[in-house]
């Protein structure tokens, strides 16, 4: 029989890594991701008219797209994306989005499952630089878990500090209901992208724009939350997660 591994209690220098953590997801936004908020707002009478049709097709290529990435992932590392170095990702998610704003709208919803596909696919080879076996269910299922701990153009209404709850709250739960539940929130930022890439030509550079600060931006919170997991190994959950959310409630240091 396995034996249960032996927990130890939190460190000062565990303590003081899962500080830096904390810090890490707060500043995961950054400059640039405020300034494509700023873009964002600004579309916002462009929302406004997306006609109802669209905005379904929007959150139905969200929830096709996560469960595609979710599906391949138990088949092959990653993604069907070729290896193309440490940036690959990044670059991947620049000419989609810029291939994607090129045309407009139209070009930019079938651009849809590209672009959570490339996201997903840089989710898993952190998790993997973390020790994790991307293939594994429960790490496919975390890596789904990312794109709902927190998201650009809102401010944290609590779950940028909830990244063990949402595991232990989920537990038992099947990647389609964990979809279900990810897909409208997902969707509905990246609908806020998508209409700060609404122009034609214009869009081009935005759609790049923002496919770059989002795919730092989920790359940032997997970093955080694969780390906690990790830790998780080692010490007790509890106190990770007590860790990290006081951490997490303590004002930013100028």
């Amino acid at each position: 029989m396995p034996q249960t591994p032996v927990l130890t209690p939190l460190s000062p220098e565990t303590e003081a890594e899962i500080a830096a953590l904390a810090r890490r997801a707060e500043k995961a936004g950054g400059p640039l991701m405020k300034v494509i908020s700023f873009a964002g707002n600004r579309a916002e009478g462009l929302m406004e008219r997306i006609p109802a049709p669209i905005r379904i097709r929007i959150e139905d290529a969200t929830a096709f797209a996560l469960r595609r990435c979710y599906g391949v992932a138990s088949a092959a590392h990653g993604s069907r994306l070729p290896s193309v170095g440490k940036h690959g990702h990044k670059v991947a998610a620049v000419m989609s989005g810029g291939l994607g704003g090129f045309g407009g709208m139209a070009s930019s919803v079938v651009e849809l499952p590209a672009t959570v596909s490339i996201f997903f696919a840089a989710i898993q080879k952190v998790a993997a630089e973390h020790g994790f076996d991307p293939k594994e269910e429960a790490v496919r299922l975390e890596c789904l878990r990312v794109f709902g701990s927190g998201m650009p153009f809102e401010e944290d209404d609590g779950t940028n500090t909830a990244f063990l709850a949402s595991r232990i709250a989920l537990t038992g739960a099947g990647a389609q209901g964990l979809i279900a539940s990810v897909a409208p929130r997902l969707a509905a930022v990246l609908s806020q992208k998508l209409a700060a890439q609404t122009v034609p030509l214009l869009g081009a550079a935005t759609g790049a724009a923002v496919n770059l600060a989002f795919i730092s931006y989920y790359q940032e919170l997997a970093h955080v939350r694969f780390s906690l997991l990790k830790m998780a190994k080692e010490h007790p959950e509890g106190e990770v997660l007590q860790s990290f959310r006081a951490a997490s409630a303590r004002p930013v240091r100028p």
